[in-house]
């Protein structure tokens, strides 16, 4: 296509803003009707709309300002949003707008202290290239083609995701039971899981208070081993370490107790997210961990099916009940050896872990696809769109 150089533009010659005065702790929202959109995606649904056609909303107020979604036709947006149209369909397609302002840096337009806001008087003087209108629509083609495959992608996750919650439901014991609803047939008629204590079955390690270090033992990758933090640990409570802390071999030999291996599970003991837990596979070098962890080597259980129930209800809700602290809760030792947990026999024990590790594997592998496709739209928002002009 030989359309020759974009036509350097600002936003306000492509696109024009109306304001919301929606209010969500005024709306009667119900479960079918017309969306109404917020920070995130629809808050609900009510009785009329305020757009009859397709418009795109930008977060001008909170801790999502500036998040853009595009928004279906027949919907309203609250009043922490403003909505984004085209000044001419025929001209500027309203997808590519959507696409356009998406590699717009709105960061550098935020202002207040307290409740961060963004104004469209500031940024509708942004300088913007925009191609002819056939490439505009070839462009947007392009790339909504590609966030249909990512919205798919992304349901698939969700359903995996649920099917797994009712797996976790069913195939452990409920609260105030001793048997879960379902079992494998070769299990039926096993009778009651045993209870336990927790430190009966496991050996918890901590990082020794006088074994600690500071930011003199803090080295560069390759010259020390790994202190794994809570922050290694995602919001599915998968291992990551693409941003690490390293210690010096010094310390990291110091500690051989707390020296992680495949099948531990380690558990966040202090700060905000204490309770999350992770399953310890396929570490990238040789990892110990920090003050904020301990580490759950199993003596007498399944090493999957251990961490299966450090992540679910009973420990969970144990965690939360004895959680101690104001600022910086704290869970003991003492206390982690002291849970009361319900178990069946090794056999199944296993049967069970290898049910929901397989399970995990396909969640792992379809959350690593969509990371993919998202840098491969990332990759091809740069290449399709010029730099933006400061």
């Amino acid at each position: 296509m030989n359309e020759g150089e974009w036509e350097s533009k600002l936003i306000e010659e492509i696109a024009i803003s109306e304001s919301s005065s929606m209010a969500l702790n005024k709306l009667e929202l119900k479960p079918k009707g017309y969306p109404v959109y917020g920070a995130d995606s629809i808050v609900g649904y009510i009785d009329d709309f305020q757009q009859d056609q397709k418009y795109i909303s930008i977060v001008k107020d909170g801790s999502g300002v500036g998040r853009l979604n595009l928004c279906q036709s027949h919907s309203s947006i609250l009043g922490t949003l403003v909505c984004i149209k085209s000044k001419n369909e025929k001209q500027f397609h309203l997808d590519w707008i959507y696409y356009l302002l998406n590699t717009v840096d709105f960061s550098v337009y935020v202002k207040g202290a307290g409740i961060p806001h963004i104004y469209y008087s500031d940024f509708k003087l942004q300088k913007v290239s925009v191609p002819k209108p056939k490439e505009q629509q070839k462009i947007a083609s392009c790339l909504s083609s590609l966030d249909e495959v990512i919205a798919a992608h992304s349901q698939k996750l969700e359903l995996l995701k649920d099917h797994k919650k009712g797996l976790m439901q069913n195939l452990f014991p409920q609260e105030g039971e001793k048997v879960p609803k379902y079992r494998f047939k070769e299990f039926e008629k096993d009778g009651e899981w045993k209870q336990k204590r927790l430190g009966d079955l496991i050996e918890v390690k901590g990082r020794i208070g006088y074994r600690g270090y500071t930011t003199n033992d803090i080295v560069s990758k390759g010259e020390g081993a790994i202190s794994m933090s809570p922050s290694n640990i995602d919001e599915n409570w998968h291992l990551n370490f693409e941003k690490a802390t390293y210690i010096t071999w010094e310390k990291y030999f110091e500690s051989p107790e707390i020296m992680l291996e495949d099948g531990f599970t380690v558990l966040v003991k202090t700060g905000s997210s204490y309770g999350k837990a992770a399953f310890i596979k396929n570490l990238p070098e040789k990892t110990t961990i920090n003050p904020q962890l301990v580490v759950f080597k199993p003596t007498k259980i399944n090493s999957y099916f251990l961490y299966l129930l450090v992540t679910n209800t009973s420990i969970q809700k144990q965690i939360n009940e004895t959680v101690v602290g104001g600022a910086i809760p704290t869970l003991s030792q003492d206390s982690i050896s002291k849970f009361e947990i319900y178990i069946p026999k090794l056999t199944e024990q296993e049967k069970i872990a290898n049910c929901i590790s397989t399970l995990n594997e396909l969640i792992v592998s379809q959350t690593q696809k969509i990371e993919q496709l998202k840098l491969h739209k990332k990759g091809l928002m740069q290449g399709l769109f010029p730099k933006i002009e400061e």
